[in-house]
Parts: structure tokens; sequence; C-alpha cells
């Protein structure tokens, strides 16, 4: 039987071999960026195009919000707002649709297939058999992990802690400077007042994803060692997904020769 760092570290392997098979990273430590402008937020009541919100209605998202931006032309990109001054909060259900709409993503659902065939073929973890059985095992877990570890980041929590689940890009200043920014949005994210909280939904999220884990994962996982590992290993996957979600849009504008977001809106 292997340990749970063994485990742990199987995991990372394929985890890190099929980001880069599918193009680098694959749905806030607090490093703040040294200028503070990255972190100034204007009033909501600025942001926000009022004439276009009822005041009888909930905040409502625009047709924008749900665009699927694909990372390196592939993965399922809903959640990446390339400019963070232009805010708008986004309504419950649309948390909630965010998950459904990336879980039932053929790409998605692809890309964690991909993973459970290299678990398969590695044997990460012998309980789960060979075979077709075995694979299915493999798929369904992989599968739950990733599913619930979105619907508590993406939907459930931001819902009920009133936080919003999107990645909203700085696009400004040096490499070095974005690449702090977006890691730093794995702790720091905004409320849908617009103003800076810490990322509850994020950290939080993850650690419930990761307990719930132990419902359906064999019982020689169901230690705080793996479920750590997989806490941890949600966050590390995240912060790499924010790191691809501040450079896409660059690389994309320069291979389409696209012109850069309004801004003055």
């Amino acid at each position: 039987m292997h340990s749970p760092l063994q485990n742990l570290k199987r995991l990372f392997g394929a985890t890190a071999f099929t980001v880069i098979f599918c193009a680098l990273p694959i749905h806030a430590q607090q490093f703040f960026p040294a200028d503070p402008e990255a972190f100034k937020v204007e009033p909501v009541q600025e942001q926000v195009n009022l004439e276009s919100i009822s005041s009888e209605s909930a905040p409502v998202q625009s047709q924008a919000t749900l665009k699927n931006d694909r990372l390196f032309f592939v993965l399922a990109n809903y959640t990446t707002v390339e400019s963070k001054e232009q805010f708008q909060p986004i309504a419950a259900k649309t948390k909630f649709n965010l998950t459904l709409k990336t879980m039932s993503d053929p790409v998605t659902v692809s890309f964690l297939g991909m993973l459970a065939l290299i678990g398969q073929a590695r044997n990460s973890d012998p309980t789960y058999g060979q075979g077709f059985q075995g694979f299915g095992k493999r798929c369904a877990t992989t599968f739950a992990d990733t599913g619930v570890s979105t619907l508590m980041t993406t939907s459930v929590f931001p819902s009920l802690l009133h936080q919003d689940p999107r990645y909203f890009q700085l696009g400004t200043g040096s490499k070095w400077h974005r690449v702090m920014y977006s890691v730093s949005r794995i702790f720091v994210t905004r409320a849908d007042s617009g103003a800076l909280q810490f990322n509850y939904s994020e950290i939080v999220g993850n650690a419930v994803a990761a307990g719930i884990s132990n419902a359906y994962h064999p019982e020689s996982q169901r230690t705080l060692g793996n479920t750590l590992g997989v806490w941890g290993t949600n966050i590390m996957l995240n912060t790499v997904c924010n790191v691809a979600k501040e450079f896409w849009p660059d690389i994309r504008r320069k291979i389409r020769k696209e012109k850069l977001p309004d801004s003055s809106l």
C-alpha cells in the first residue's frame, strides 16, 4: 500500500503531465502587487450601469459573462473578465450555471477521462483494479473530485457568502507583477458589492470538497494526509489556472491581432 505522500506525488505528476499535454494550464498566500492601483476598487455606483438594472430585480449578468473564451483554444473558460474595471455582479443562478457549463463541456469531460487513463496506466491506486471496471472507478472519482470542487468554489460558497467566483485580469504591469497578482487571487476575491475580501469561497470551498471526497474514495485513501493532499492539489491547480487566465487574453490577441477591450465603460 502506498503512503498518502506517494499518492500525492503521483497525482501531482499525472496532473503536471496532463496540463503540459493540453497546452499548459487547464475553472487570493497573500502576495499583493506592488502597484496599489491593482487593488483600487471604484464605487459600485460608478462601475455598474444603473440604467440597465431595474431597482426591483437582482443584479443580472450581461451576455458577455458566460462567453466561453477557451484557454489555449481548448479548455473551457467561462469565468475570465478581461477588464477588471468593468465590474457587474452576477446572480446566484448564474454562479450555479457556471459550474453546470464547465462540468458538462465536452473538453472538460474528455480531459478528466484522460486523467483517469493516466492513473490507469500508472496503476495509481491498486485498489481500483484494472480493466474497464478499474477505469470506470477512476473516471468516476476524478469527475467527482473536480465537480464537487468546482461546485463548492464557483457556486455554493460564492452564493452563500456573496462573493464573485470570476477571475478579473490585471492586464498591465511587468510579467512578474502580473504572476503575483494572479496567485494572490486565490486568497483575495471580489464581493458582489465590488469590495475586496478574503477568498473564503476558494480556501474553505476546496477544504469542504476534499472532506466530501472521503465519502467515495477507497477506504485506503480516507486519511487526513490524503484529504489535505486533495485540498492542496485543488488549490495548486486553480493557482495555475489563474496564471493562465491572466496571460491567455494577451496571447489570444497576439495570435488573432485583436484590439484591447474597451475599458472606458
